[in-house]
């Protein structure tokens, strides 16, 4: 049985996987608003320096702001490479659908008399995520049925710092879309040339 459960995980983070390439596209395309909310599920992108290779990362998460201060959740534990990424250097930058900013991030202990409550804004934040992949419902669940399935969860805060500007960051592949528009104009001026002179 174990196996099974965590053959069916495995699958899960493959898709998640796929869906986090689509979302940080979308961010970097300029589209990081589109449908991005509390009603559908609302989604930053968290940019991290790997623990091993140095290298800057993207990771896509559900997060909720609470006191101006933003929380998300490592739903897969501390298998999940962000956490421990972030666990070797919290400084990160975040992609909120209106910015982009620095910060420092921390977890949040298990012993946090707030944890639960936070965890739960988290899962009411990320709208259709919580019951699709969780199964629940995170605005009804009890508190004692929600602290056992987020027993394994990593819950991480981050104080926002200053703003961040130039090259890297959301939006940075907007330019695409004057020069595919421009592309489509001067194919379809082309066909437009090519009806005329048949004709």
């Amino acid at each position: 049985m174990a196996a099974e459960i965590s053959s069916s995980d495995e699958r899960l983070r493959q898709l998640f996987k796929i869906g986090n390439r689509f979302m940080v596209l979308l961010f970097r395309l300029g589209l990081g608003g589109w449908g991005n909310g509390p009603r559908t599920s609302q989604v930053m992108v968290l940019v991290h320096r790997g623990r091993k290779s140095g290298l800057l990362r993207r990771t896509p998460v559900n997060y909720a702001v609470v006191e101006d201060v933003i929380y998300c959740a490592a739903a897969f534990g501390s298998r999940a490479d962000w956490y421990r990424n972030i666990l070797a250097d919290p400084r990160v930058e975040i992609w909120l659908p209106d910015g982009w900013y620095a910060g420092e991030a921390e977890e949040v202990s298990p012993d946090d008399p707030q944890r639960d409550a936070l965890v739960r804004q988290v899962l009411i934040a990320s709208g259709f995520a919580a019951p699709l992949f969780a199964g629940v419902n995170p605005k009804t669940i009890d508190d004692e049925k929600l602290a056992q399935l987020s027993a394994p969860y990593r819950l991480i805060r981050i104080y926002p710092s200053e703003a961040c500007t130039g090259p890297g960051g959301p939006g940075d592949l907007a330019w695409v879309w004057p020069a595919a528009t421009f592309v489509l104009l001067a194919l379809l001026l082309c066909g437009s040339r090519r009806k005329t002179t048949r004709s």
